[in-house]
Parts: C-alpha cells; sequence; structure tokens
C-alpha cells in the first residue's frame, strides 16, 4: 500500500520510524537516570544531571504528527514522565521506589501506570477499581458508533456533535490507557490503578479533578505541585489561604502543561484559551472548596442536583474554552483521516491473508 499522508509532508511510515526513534530515546534517557539515581544522592546536583533529559523530553514529541501516536506520546512524555523524572532527582514519586525491577522502572517512567501498594494481591484477580472487559467493550462499541455519527454532522445541531465529541474523547483516552495498563499487568505483573473513574457520576468539582478525571495526573501534581506550594504558602499565608493557593498553582501548571500539549498537536501560537479553562475551574474549585469548609458538612446537594450541575459545568466550560482549540488544529479531521488510514491498512491485510490462503488452497 502507497505510504498516505497523516499530516503535510509527512507518512505513515514516517511516522512509525519516528515513534520507534522517539521511544527509544526515551528508554535510553530513563536508563541514565536510574543510573545516575544510584550513584548521586538527592537534590540540586542530581536535578541538574537530569535537566539534559528533561530538555530531550521537552523535544521529541516535536517528532511526531499523528494525533494518537504524537498525541498520547507528547501526554506521555513531556508531562508525566518529566515530573517522575523531577520527582526522582529528590527520591519522591513512583519511580523512588527501591523495589521496583528494571522494567517496572521503564514501565513506569514511560507510561501513566503506578505500582499499587497491595503488599499480597490475591492472584489473578483484579485490583480495587478495575473495571469488567464489558465495560470497555461497550465504550468501544460507541467509539465506533460515533464515528459512523460524524458521516451525518451536517445533520445534527453542532452542539449535539460537540457533547458526542466530548464523550468520545473520553472513551478514547480511557481506552488507550486501559491498554497500556492491561499491557503492564499481563508483563510486569502489576496491579494498576485505573485511570478514570467514571467522571459523568462526578457530584462536585472536587470530586471530579481529585477523584475521578485522569488520576494520574492528579496523582502526579500534587507531589510536584500542591504539596510544595501548600507547605510554602502555610508558613507564609497561613494554613486557610495556603490551600487555595496551592488549588490555584496546581490549576495554573496543569494549564500550561496542556497549552504545551495543543501545541504539539497543532504547532500554533496558543490562544491562551486552555489556561483561562484551568483558571477559572481553580478558582471554582476554590469557592467550592471554601463554602464546604464554611458549612462544615451541615448541608450538601444531593447527588440528583449535584452530579448533572458538575457535567454541566465542566461541559459548558469546555465547549466555550478548551473544544475550540481542539477544533483549531484540527483534531477531529486529523483522526478521522487516520481511523481511514488504519483501516485501509487492515484491509490490505486481511485482504492478503485471504488471498494467500486460497493460493495455498489452490496449490495443493
Amino acid at each position: 500500500m502507497e505510504a498516505e499522508k497523516i499530516y503535510p509532508n509527512y507518512s505513515l511510515d514516517e511516522e512509525i520510524s519516528n515513534f520507534i526513534k522517539v521511544w527509544a530515546s526515551v528508554i535510553a534517557s530513563l536508563l541514565y537516570c536510574k543510573f545516575t539515581s544510584k550513584i548521586l544522592p538527592k537534590g540540586l546536583f542530581r536535578l541538574l544531571t537530569f535537566i539534559p533529559v528533561i530538555c530531550l523530553f521537552l523535544y521529541l514529541p516535536l517528532k511526531l504528527h499523528s494525533m494518537h501516536l504524537g498525541g498520547m506520546s507528547c501526554f506521555f512524555i513531556a508531562w508525566l514522565s518529566n515530573f517522575k523524572i523531577l520527582l526522582l532527582a529528590f527520591d519522591k514519586g513512583p519511580l523512588s521506589d527501591p523495589s521496583l525491577s528494571l522494567s517496572q522502572f521503564l514501565a513506569i517512567g514511560c507510561f501513566p501506570i503506578k505500582k499499587t501498594e497491595h503488599k499480597n494481591p490475591p492472584p489473578k484477580i483484579a485490583g480495587k477499581g478495575h473495571k469488567s472487559v464489558w465495560n470497555y467493550a461497550l465504550k468501544g462499541l460507541l467509539v465506533a458508533a460515533f464515528v459512523q455519527v460524524y458521516d451525518y454532522s451536517d445533520q445534527i445541531h453542532p452542539k449535539v456533535i460537540l457533547v458526542i465529541y466530548c464523550f468520545h474523547i473520553y472513551f478514547m483516552l480511557e481506552l488507550m490507557l486501559a491498554m497500556v495498563a492491561a499491557l503492564a499487568r499481563a508483563t510486569l505483573g502489576l496491579e494498576l490503578e485505573p485511570q478514570f473513574n467514571e467522571p459523568y457520576l462526578s457530584t462536585s468539582l472536587q470530586d471530579f479533578w481529585g477523584r475521578r478525571w485522569n488520576t494520574m495526573v492528579s496523582r502526579i501534581l500534587r507531589p510536584t505541585v500542591y504539596d510544595p506550594t501548600l507547605s510554602i504558602s502555610t508558613r507564609i499565608l497561613g494554613r486557610r489561604w495556603a490551600t487555595l493557593t496551592a488549588v490555584m498553582a496546581t490549576f495554573v501548571v496543569s494549564a500550561l502543561m496542556h497549552e504545551l500539549v495543543f501545541y504539539y498537536l497543532g504547532r500554533k501560537p496558543p490562544t491562551w484559551e486552555i489556561t483561562w479553562f484551568f483558571i477559572l475551574h481553580g478558582v471554582c474549585l476554590g469557592v467550592e472548596i471554601a463554602v464546604k469548609k464554611a458549612l462544615k458538612g451541615r448541608w450538601r446537594l444531593p447527588p440528583v442536583v449535584s452530579t448533572p450541575l458538575t457535567v454541566g459545568v465542566v461541559m459548558v466550560t469546555g465547549f466555550w474554552l478548551f473544544f475550540p482549540e481542539l477544533l483549531r488544529c484540527k483534531s477531529d479531521v486529523r483522526a478521522f483521516k487516520e481511523y481511514a488510514i488504519v483501516g485501509a491498512f487492515m484491509k490490505d491485510v486481511i485482504g492478503g491473508a485471504v488471498k494467500l490462503r486460497n493460493f495455498n488452497g489452490t496449490a495443493i
């Protein structure tokens, strides 16, 4: 099959070749970090030896251009891996666990997974929070249905298409991260925590951002941003205001990292709408925390009210500030083109296998 273009001046063959080179570089860099962390004491000097790796990890995503291979890689490498390396410089975070084997160190350093703290996990039983195969199968079918619905997008209200697109992105993220987690569990024997926890059931913004949406990001932002900011702010402002300061600092850093990821996806200067999205949610979450503290648990909205209200706030603000950036980098068009290329490739492979089987049967 002729190499089809997935992005201007880049073919599928070139993207896969670059993808392999990028991840080979990541693995080599993590080996360097592991070796260095064994011989150098924690602190500033170790951090200085990690700086070249951090810079390399910020550069590597520029070598990829596809929405799927490039999009997931930039999230894994430039954000999560870099933050884990920063923690390792001070003997903190998931990579600092001395019980990790080399393969476990590389897997945790490369991907959004974390070793759970079960001392004696029961064999062949999913850890707490793992979802059934049927849950993922249903979401896979829904993604396939969404792709078909987009063929009739000119007959559907644009707001409805945005709602579908919102669920499409969530389901795709969960399925891709679940595949990574399943692979690591099968090959390394790790019990892994789920990355999502049904965010559409959130009863508050604190529940959504802290416990349900992309929990790996929450776990990596807490020790790298929230906890240090809380510690410093407590000494300066006192505990009451320090919490709000730490929340805002966490959302600002998350905003900047999202801006970076969107730059990798679209290679266009930021409009800062993503930053305003996260600042808005940081402010709203800060108000929510303050109100909860003032009420001291004496009164709260029932889930039948709080859940649609929370999901509604996230979706409305997302339509306003978040999704326009996705559409600006033509993520939908490029993703569908990649689906078509993969579909054509699989059709050629299956067709070739059928022809070979028929040929062998005729020869016999």
